[in-house]
């Protein structure tokens, strides 16, 4: 039987709901020793015409993590992956399927998958391509550091020390390898390989993060993410990877794609100093001025008023205010 899960998990018809923050009252724990790799993870996989690739990826993914559940997100391809989607969650219970009416964006299927996964209580989040370019053999070394308690987001990095491309073209290498950089400038984060989609998260990190205030539709969402997880405090790790260009079919890189990442990521850092100036004026005015100082005149003084003091001055001796509290305010000072 397909099961389509809704973001709580129960069966749910063909149309996604709006995305909204997930709840945050998940549990966390690590991997219980003996546990088979993957045990409490969610694999979030988003499909658009990838009947081809589908079935292998899918079984690869859980030859490598037997103990994870497989959330494919398919945008209504037109080439059936959907129904090939439905055919093997009939065949195998840890198999999950989303069907979306129509291609919306990587982003937005990400977290679609990301509250199903929530909701349905993964203590992991694993996120990666169809295409065959994650190997589904590096899931146990991404997966190992958020069990651990090592880290809260691990990025399957080509850029750190040991990952790699293999099978791209200069241009495409340049391009990639250049949003990274740009992004790592502009957002001022250390990660090295911010455009990669091959991560794996601490559920509750997740969850802390305002799905809604996400506007990147495209490729950008992985600068995105990252970006906010790292500004939320989250410890951000990256083990090496080697990735590889997609078997079959033709990859979904475009011109648009490339152009939204530069203008996103300049948002991104916009938005942020504007907030900083909005605090800070915010604090400048809501800090309330002193009330005036004015010396406290002993019982008596005000009676005799100004004539008073004009005796001190003719006999001769200093025109002093005494304070109520038996001390006196010199130059400069405030009494309290």
């Amino acid at each position: 039987m397909t099961t389509t899960p809704s973001r709580d998990g129960s069966a749910a018809g063909p149309e996604p709901g709006p995305v909204s923050r997930p709840p945050a009252n998940l549990y966390e724990a690590a991997e219980v020793p003996g546990a088979p790799v993957g045990s409490g993870a969610w694999i979030v996989l988003p499909t658009y015409n990838e009947a081809d690739n589908l079935g292998t990826i899918a079984a690869a993914i859980l030859a490598a993590a037997p103990g994870a559940t497989l959330l494919v997100v398919d945008d209504g391809s037109p080439d059936g992956t959907g129904a090939l989607a439905d055919e093997l969650a009939a065949a195998d219970h840890r198999i999950r399927v989303r069907h979306r009416p129509a291609k919306q964006g990587l982003g937005r299927a990400y977290l679609d998958g990301f509250g199903i996964a929530l909701a349905g209580g993964a203590r992991f989040i694993v996120q990666m391509d169809a295409d065959w370019s994650h190997d589904p053999g590096a899931l146990q070394g991404l997966l190992r550091p958020v069990s651990d308690g090592a880290a809260d987001l691990v990025i399957g990095s080509r850029y750190t020390r040991g990952g790699g491309v293999v099978e791209w073209g200069l241009g495409r290498r340049l391009i990639s390898r250049g949003g990274s950089v740009f992004a790592r400038l502009v957002l001022g984060l250390t990660v090295h390989d911010l455009t990669g989609g091959f991560k794996a998260w601490r559920a509750t990190t997740l969850a802390a993060i305002p799905f809604a205030g996400v506007h990147a539709g495209g490729y950008v969402f992985q600068i995105e993410m990252t970006f906010r997880a790292s500004r939320s405090g989250a410890r951000v790790a990256e083990v090496p990877i080697t990735f590889r260009d997609r078997r079959v079919g033709q990859s979904k890189m475009s011109r648009r794609i490339v152009f939204e990442a530069l203008v996103v990521v300049v948002e991104l850092r916009a938005e942020e100093l504007l907030g900083r100036i909005r605090r800070a004026g915010r604090s400048t005015a809501e800090i309330p001025e002193p009330p005036p100082v004015r010396p406290a005149i002993a019982d008596g003084a005000a009676e005799s008023g100004p004539a008073r003091a004009d005796n001190q001055a003719e006999s001769g001796g200093a025109a002093t205010v005494p304070v109520a509290s038996g001390r006196s305010i010199g130059p400069g000072s405030v009494g309290r």
